[in-house]
């Protein structure tokens, strides 16, 4: 199974920006489909951005234009550019590579959007 592990979370003023960065071991990314979720308090997961080992990118309408999802088969390890943070981006961040059954999940990392 693979073990990721997610950084570059922290404090960012409205209209700043962040790269967060999920390091994958244990295999190989470049076949997987990899994914940035967040949660709000009190809700449930919800989709972020995914790629797929093509290339192929999918965006919640929220961050369309605002966050890229990109990954660096090389390095094993998936990035989500923010830019023009809101208030309402923030969350607990996750990771997630899927593979057929084969499903992990980062620890998460904090963003918190506020002046």
């Amino acid at each position: 199974q693979v073990q990721l592990a997610e950084s570059g979370g922290g404090l960012v003023q409205p209209g700043g920006s962040l790269r967060l960065s999920c390091a994958a071991s244990g295999r190989l990314i470049s076949s997987y489909v990899m994914g940035w979720y967040r949660q709000f308090p009190g809700k449930q997961r919800e989709l972020v951005a995914t790629i797929s080992g093509r290339g192929s990118t999918n965006y919640a309408e929220s961050v369309k234009g605002r966050f890229t999802i990109s990954r660096d088969n090389a390095k094993n390890t998936a990035y989500l550019q923010m830019n023009s943070l809101k208030p309402e981006d923030t969350a607990v961040y996750y990771c997630r590579a899927d593979y057929g059954f084969d499903r992990s999940w980062g620890q998460g990392t904090q963003v918190t959007v506020s002046s």
